[in-house]
């Protein structure tokens, strides 16, 4: 069973920057779709990131250059680097990990079965 632990949710301020980690355990495969993704209060879940077996990144329209996800040798974390925050990103992030999922259904759409509680990022001004 797929075990999933985010950390580094904090609060920062606008512009400011976080790194968050996504633990994976309990995973014997490797070859993973591992996406973000963001719940605000009162809002839809969002995509925010995703990284397929291949190595290709696609991102929310919202990123605009400023995360990058990515993950170590292993397949055992899953980062994603916040830079220049936004007020408006104030959410719960949460990652997903689908094992030898091929890239061609690796997308937002996903219904991934592999979900961690989230960790909050809260941006002040």
């Amino acid at each position: 069973q797929v075990q999933l632990v985010e950390s580094g949710g904090n609060s920062v301020q606008s512009g400011g920057s976080l790194r968050l980690s996504c633990t994976v355990s309990g995973n014997p495969y490797i070859s993973n779709c591992v996406a973000w993704f963001r719940q605000a209060p009162g809002k839809k879940r969002e995509g925010v990131a995703i990284l397929d077996r291949d190595g290709k990144t696609t991102y929310g329209d919202f990123v605009e250059g400023r995360f990058t996800i990515s993950q170590d040798g292993a397949e055992k974390i899953v980062f994603l680097q916040m830079n220049n925050v936004k007020l408006e990103e104030t959410a719960m992030y949460s990652c997903a990990v689908e094992p030898f999922l091929p890239p061609t259904f690796c997308d937002f759409d996903y219904s991934f079965a592999n979900w961690g509680q989230g960790t909050q990022v809260t941006v002040s001004s």
